[in-house]
C-alpha cells in the first residue's frame, strides 16, 4: 500500500499539479469567462451632417440604406442595425440599443452571409465573406462603426457581432434596404 507522504512527495505528483495549474491559468485567460457578467455600455450621438452638403441637391441629414433587426445565436442579443449615409458620401453602421453579452474578441462584421435563426446560425459568418468594422465597442447601447469605402454594400447583406476567439456569431442581422 502506497502511504499518502510517498504520493505527496513524489515527483510526478507536483509535476501534475503545476500543469494543473497552468493549463487552468491558460483556458482562463482564453475563455475569460468572467466576461458573462461584465458589461460596458457605449452609448454615442447618431452621426449628423456637419455643415451644408458636400453636393448640391444632396440631403443635409444622414440617409438610411438599410437596416435590420438583431436576432439572438450564442447569447441573447437585441436591437436595432442600421447603415447610414452621411452628406458626404461616408457611409457608417450603427448598432441601436444593442443588448449582448460581453465576451472575449468581439468584432462587428458586415457579411454576405444569409442570417439563419437557432443553433444553426451561429457558424455561418466564418465561412462568408466578410468586413471587419472593428471591435465591438460595448455589449450594450448606441454606438457607430465607420463603413470603408470601397465596401460593397450590394455584396454585404448582414451583421453580426462576431466572437473571433471562438469562431461564433452572439447575434446577428438581416439588412433589408431602404427603399
Amino acid at each position: 500500500m502506497v502511504s499518502a507522504r510517498k504520493i505527496v512527495r513524489s515527483p510526478i505528483t507536483w509535476t501534475l499539479v503545476v500543469l494543473l495549474v497552468v493549463g487552468l491559468g491558460v483556458g482562463l485567460a482564453l475563455a475569460q469567462p468572467w466576461r458573462l457578467f461584465t458589461n460596458a455600455t457605449v452609448n454615442e450621438a447618431a452621426p449628423t451632417a456637419p455643415g451644408a452638403p458636400a453636393t448640391p441637391g444632396a440631403p443635409a441629414a444622414p440617409r438610411t440604406l438599410a437596416g435590420g433587426t438583431l436576432i439572438s445565436h450564442e447569447h441573447d442579443t437585441s436591437g436595432t442595425v442600421r447603415i447610414l449615409q452621411l452628406p458626404d458620401g461616408s457611409r457608417v453602421l450603427r448598432l441601436e440599443n444593442l443588448d449582448t453579452s460581453d465576451g472575449p474578441d468581439l468584432h462587428v462584421w458586415l457579411t454576405n452571409a444569409e442570417v439563419i435563426e437557432g443553433k444553426a446560425g451561429w457558424f455561418v459568418f466564418d465561412d462568408a465573406q466578410h468586413t471587419d468594422l472593428g471591435s465591438l465597442k460595448g455589449n450594450k447601447g448606441s454606438q457607430n462603426y465607420p463603413i470603408p469605402a470601397d465596401t460593397d454594400l450590394t455584396a454585404r447583406t448582414s451583421v453580426t457581432i462576431w466572437c473571433q476567439r471562438f469562431h461564433v456569431s452572439f447575434g446577428a442581422a438581416q439588412l433589408t434596404e431602404n427603399k
